[in-house]
């Protein structure tokens, strides 16, 4: 579970999520019985909501076709739902001490600087690799594996590494020829979109929220949020229902992986409760489940004094 929620994220982020995850579904067993809305909404915030689909995929198979353990070779590893290269690299090295390289974003930083390699990422990976293949001992894998992935994170840092404090400093290439605050070097990344869209929000008389479960596939997948148009250049504004829509001055603006998006907050206050299973009410209803843009949206709904007065 933890190599999966660090996947593209820090350690910061991720610790209170780890304990919460762990202190809910102690074990695979647990999580694979886990509903998904729940599972999804523990997840909130933490971004790259593929992995936690994947994350209960990947537990339900370990329990059908594995009798609920990890399998411990390599190659079975792989054939699981959400575990990449990396991943089972890790899995494999640290969980069940087996010779296979991890290479994440510190140790490439790491062997970049040892053999002073001045190729871009991501061109250099698989040489990056193959170096760091050949430092991964016969034994005690894990701890080695773990080992240069917290020297990179705590002394080989991108910024002013503290070069004095390194066991490997009097081989560093990098270090003697006076490069390492360069390295290592990337291919410039390609200036991200901007996307727009409207988001619509919805709340009846006693307060319950009109929500809707996003496609599996896609975007925020299988996430609870407010229903909203297309994300594009020119997104045609269609509301879930007719009504009295009044549109916020605001906008709400997120960063994703591949693109900007900037939300205009369309809200509508109905004159009567509504019995529906797209309405939630608010015993019920959670900001913290949502995703972090759709938290945004509602946070920009709950600024509007109008919006958020009772309905008479």
């Amino acid at each position: 579970m933890s190599e999966i929620m660090l996947q593209q994220t820090t350690v910061a982020a991720v610790t209170a999520y780890f304990l919460r995850f762990t202190a809910r579904w102690p074990d695979v067993t647990a999580l694979a019985s886990a509903e998904d809305e729940e599972v999804m909404a523990e997840w909130a915030g933490l971004g790259y909501y593929a992995r936690a689909r994947n994350l209960l995929k990947c537990a339900r198979s370990i329990v059908d076709h594995h009798g609920g353990a990890f399998p411990n070779e390599h190659n079975a590893l792989l054939a699981l739902p959400g575990i990449g290269p990396y991943t089972a690299a890790a899995i494999s090295s640290i969980a069940f001490d087996r010779r296979h390289t991890v290479v994440d974003g510190n140790v490439e930083r790491v062997m970049s600087r040892l053999h002073d390699i001045h190729m871009p990422l991501p061109s250099s990976k698989p040489l990056l690799t193959e170096k760091a293949e050949a430092l991964t001992p016969l034994e005690r894998c894990g701890d080695y594996a773990q080992a240069v992935m917290d020297l990179g994170a705590t002394v080989c840092t991108p910024k002013s590494p503290a070069c004095g404090l390194c066991p490997w400093s009097q081989s560093c290439k990098a270090r003697q020829a006076g490069t390492a605050q360069d390295l290592p070097k990337k291919t410039p990344k390609k200036e991200k979109p901007t996307r727009k869209g409207y988001a619509y929000v919805v709340r009846d008389s006693l307060g319950a929220y009109f929500l809707e479960k996003r496609p599996d596939k896609g975007l925020l997948g299988g996430m609870m949020g407010w229903p909203t148009s297309d994300w594009s250049d020119a997104p045609t504004d269609t509301p879930p229902m007719e009504g009295d829509w009044r549109e916020l001055k605001e906008e709400v603006l997120h960063t994703f992986t591949h693109f900007h998006l900037r939300l205009r907050v369309k809200v509508l206050m109905l004159k009567a409760s509504q019995d529906t299973l797209h309405f939630v009410s608010t015993d019920k209803f959670k900001p913290s489940g949502l995703p972090t843009v759709m938290r945004k949206v509602f946070d920009l709904a709950h600024s509007d004094v109008m919006f958020t007065q009772d309905v008479k």
